[in-house]
């Protein structure tokens, strides 16, 4: 009897090794997933672009400075956390400036599209 529950024994222990190791792949592939879906929502967050609107930007500022840092707490990457917190911070940023100083606005501009390169950066 013990002759032949062995083979078996040692093919249940394969099966279960095997198990493991699927269920291995379908975490990483599934943190996958949920690093393209941040990524995707994050981008569509941030729509900057040298024609926006300075006053329509400052204005939806704290909304999607919240929407970017909810979206940080969602990332299992930290590069990736760390470049969505950039981002909420810059919007936080903007939030505390005043609409009508130009220049100001066009230097969080540069900065924040920087910021932005990073996250396509981290994205892929």
């Amino acid at each position: 009897m013990w002759k032949r529950t062995a083979p078996v024994a040692a093919l249940g222990l394969l099966l279960l090794a095997g198990c493991s190791e699927v269920a291995e792949v379908s975490e990483s592939v599934g943190g996958a997933a949920d690093t393209a879906s941040v990524c995707g929502q994050a981008l569509g967050i941030v729509d900057l672009n040298p024609n926006v609107d300075p006053q329509q930007v400052q204005d939806e500022a704290a909304d999607k400075a919240q929407r970017l840092r909810d979206l940080a707490g969602q990332a299992a990457e930290q590069d990736l956390k760390q470049n969505l917190t950039a981002l909420a911070d810059g919007y936080v940023e903007l939030e505390q400036q005043r609409a009508d100083r130009i220049g100001d606005f066009n230097q969080w501009l540069q900065q924040n599209l920087n910021k932005l390169d990073q996250l396509r950066k981290a994205c892929t």
